[in-house]
């Protein structure tokens, strides 16, 4: 018998390297005789795999996410302004495996496909990396992700310190809410290696190349505006504290207040509409129209990741229902082919769910950075 190393290199002769993914209904190629492969791990050299060359000390910080696909994931982060430096590779599979692409594709040795993000926190936080990672990928289904089928594309975020691991615990039980079952493994970094140079880079190289995160989610990442991590989500107890009754039934509860008997419908003074819980922005004066319907409208946010789309089915009817992306609010519903919308396109938002900041106070209220998108 041939050992482990002869067996892949015939192997690798065999096999195009040029796909990531297995088309749903198609097996993708797998290494034979597995049990030898067993057999002969004691045999592979073992080494440290986590790379320690991003520390805090030097003002980067560092995430491991797992999408599906690393070509894609690897791809969106890459666009993120504030991302340093991104890697595909391989994080938390067996310990005794060194591994490679044809031997993690056989989906037996636990490792997933996996991007280190290395990012400058002073310039983009840990919460908006993972709100664009939970953005993209569908946490409610287990070892798939868009065509890709097989435990290496089970999704994940892998943490490397207690610090992050509690950023990540508190964005997964958010992301957890919105979805009605959630599959994404969150764990502590045990450990990772860089996949092969071909994977790196791979849709720069390849634009062509299979990817199952959508163009306009690509650009809607490198387009980001609002950081969510200058707006945390307040505890239970504070948004009890801090709201009156008609706020937490609409907020919280989804809740919808009457028409034309709102704050903000009839408002034409020019600034922004912000999360009333974790006051991130969401909507601006520029962007208000009167619908007639009663409620604040508006053609779109100021930054479309400050909101989530989630299909509403209550009430027998069917709607999508618009969230804010850091309080995890109900804000309202949004509509198309609205004949009053100048776009066609119709956020109908409840006036409990908004603070109104006015263009004068928008610098002493610490959003002057968005002054530009409020003309007078």
């Amino acid at each position: 018998m041939r050992n482990l190393k002869q067996y892949l290199l015939a192997f690798l002769a065999l096999t195009v390297l040029s796909a990531c993914t297995s088309i749903a209904g198609t097996d993708a190629p797998k290494v034979n005789d597995l049990n030898e492969a067993e057999e002969k791990k004691e045999t592979m050299m073992s080494i440290d795999p986590i790379d320690n060359s991003y520390e805090k000390k030097d003002g980067i910080d560092v995430i491991y996410l797992a999408g599906g696909c690393f070509w894609g994931l690897e791809k969106l982060m890459q666009s993120i302004p504030g991302v340093i430096d991104v890697v595909s590779g391989y994080a938390n599979g067996s310990a005794d495996i060194e591994p490679n692409y044809n031997i993690v594709i056989s989906g037996t040795t636990g490792y997933r496909e996996t991007v280190r993000v290395a990012y400058n926190p002073d310039e983009v936080s840990l919460d908006a990396l993972l709100f664009a990672y939970f953005h993209v990928i569908d946490p409610t289904i287990r070892n798939a992700q868009g065509n890709d089928r097989g435990t290496q594309y089970q999704t994940g975020v892998y943490y490397p310190d207690e610090a992050s691991g509690e950023i990540v615990t508190r964005i997964a039980a958010l992301e957890a809410e919105r979805a009605d079952k959630f599959e994404v493994e969150i764990e502590p970094l045990e450990r990772f290696y860089d996949a092969e140079e071909y994977h790196q880079d791979y849709l720069d190289k390849n634009p062509m190349g299979y990817c199952h995160i959508s163009p306009s989610e690509m650009t809607a990442a490198s387009e980001m505006i609002v950081d969510p991590g200058d707006y945390p989500l307040p505890s239970d107890e504070e948004i009890s504290a801090m709201l009156n009754d008609l706020q937490f039934e609409v907020t919280q509860n989804a809740g919808t207040e009457p028409p034309f008997r709102n704050e903000y419908y009839e408002n034409h003074a020019p600034g922004i509409y912000v999360d009333v819980v974790t006051g991130e922005p969401l909507f601006s004066s520029n962007e208000k129209f009167e619908s007639g319907t009663g409620w604040p409208s508006f053609t779109a946010p100021i930054d479309e990741n400050t909101v989530r789309m989630i299909e509403d089915r209550s009430h027998g009817m069917r709607r999508i229902e618009v969230r804010s992306r850091a309080g995890n609010s109900h804000l309202g519903h949004v509509f198309y082919n609205d004949a009053a919308s100048p776009t066609g396109t119709r956020f109908c938002i409840n006036s409990a769910a908004l603070r109104f900041i006015a263009y004068e106070d928008m610098v002493n209220e610490g959003y002057g950075y968005l002054m530009d998108y409020v003309l007078p």
